[in-house]
């Protein structure tokens, strides 16, 4: 499976990016690690901002819309990094 498509199947769910985790850590791939970074820092950012409650519900959907902007990178090849975030993602994950 090529890097592409392991970058669009973490996008898919919490499932999906366990299985691109699994398949990236067999046969590194550059761009699907970026993504799997990407989406673990989106998604833990998304929990953290549904528990509170009001304003942590808005701003999940500006971490919807981040997930959506990284969608389409991955499917257009391209290395998008989220917004105002997306550089600590790389910094904090970079063991994936």
């Amino acid at each position: 499976m090529d890097g592409k498509t392991k970058a669009i199947v973490a996008h898919i769910t919490l499932i999906g990016w366990i299985i691109a985790l699994v398949l990236n850590s067999q046969e590194k791939d550059e761009f699907a690690s970026y993504y799997i970074r990407q989406l673990l820092g989106l998604y833990l950012l998304g929990l953290i901002l549904s528990l509170i409650p009001l304003i942590g519900w808005v701003l999940s959907i500006v971490v919807f819309v981040f997930w959506i902007m990284s969608l389409i990178g991955s499917i257009q090849g391209e290395k998008k990094e989220t917004p105002i975030v997306g550089k600590y993602f790389q910094d904090w994950f970079k063991s994936l």
